[in-house]
């Protein structure tokens, strides 16, 4: 087969301030090998449509700014090489399960909300001071959590959840994932404060563990496991605290 010298992107666009609804569009590219879905967008802002609007940062997998939908499947655009589409059309949609702001940009307000309702910090019953120095933390206890700590917060979790779609008010994948992150941080004590939000009808109980939140994940952090281990500590500290009526927990 002869490799084509263009090919064709079609592109969710809408206006919030024009459009009464989403519409596609389509560009005749350029097509490179080499290139990835962004390069293929920036191509058309540059040298098409300057309107076209769509989210980037690093262009290397790093930011997390790029998530799309490609073809259906959420991806991150600097990581989607056009020679795993090409010949057929390219659609570029932007992620699921959030409002749309403009074109290929997805509102993020709810998602903030989501990481701040899990306290995604240290929290310590006391604070020693600060000259008795730092909190010491064997290699062995980073192992335990170390993975959940490399997402990026590119949402293509969130946007093939299909919880989230279901169910607006669900924490969601990445939310869930750090907060086990921290429960699980040796130097923590804030596991209880936590699972007041990651215990309630919108946390952990709400994911049925369909487990399309880690295979889209691009670094692994595997949020569907994250979400089960909180269940079982969840119902753990359920028969313990009945069991031990005022028992200590962490």
């Amino acid at each position: 087969m002869s490799t084509p010298t263009t090919f064709t992107l079609e592109v969710l666009r809408f206006d919030p301030t024009t459009d009464t609804e989403p519409y596609y569009q389509t560009y005749q590219v350029p097509y490179d090998e080499d290139w990835v879905v962004l390069d293929a967008l920036t191509w058309v802002k540059d040298n098409l449509d300057s309107s076209l609007t769509f989210r980037w940062s690093c262009h290397m997998a790093v930011c997390g700014s790029c998530g799309m939908q490609v073809n259906g499947t959420p991806v991150l655009t600097c990581k989607a090489f056009l020679r795993d589409y090409v010949p057929a059309t390219v659609k570029v949609e932007p992620l699921r399960n959030f409002p749309i702001e403009r074109d290929l940009v997805v509102g993020l307000d709810g998602f903030i909300d989501r990481l701040e309702a899990i306290k995604p910090y240290i929290i310590r019953k006391d604070d020693k001071p600060i000259d008795e120095g730092a909190y010491v933390q064997l290699p062995k206890q980073l192992k335990r959590f170390k993975h959940h700590t490399l997402c990026i917060n590119c949402l293509l979790c969130y946007s093939a959840c299909p919880q989230m779609g279901l169910n607006p008010d669900f924490l969601g994948p990445a939310a869930l994932a750090l907060a086990h992150r921290y429960n699980l941080d040796s130097r923590d004590e804030g596991r209880r404060e936590r699972q007041k939000v990651t215990g309630s009808a919108e946390g952990v109980w709400e994911c049925t563990f369909v487990s399309a939140c880690s295979e889209v994940c691009p670094k692994g952090v595997e949020p569907a496991g994250a979400i089960q281990e909180q269940k079982v500590q969840n119902s753990l500290d359920w028969f313990l605290d009945r069991l031990v009526p005022g028992r200590k927990a962490p």
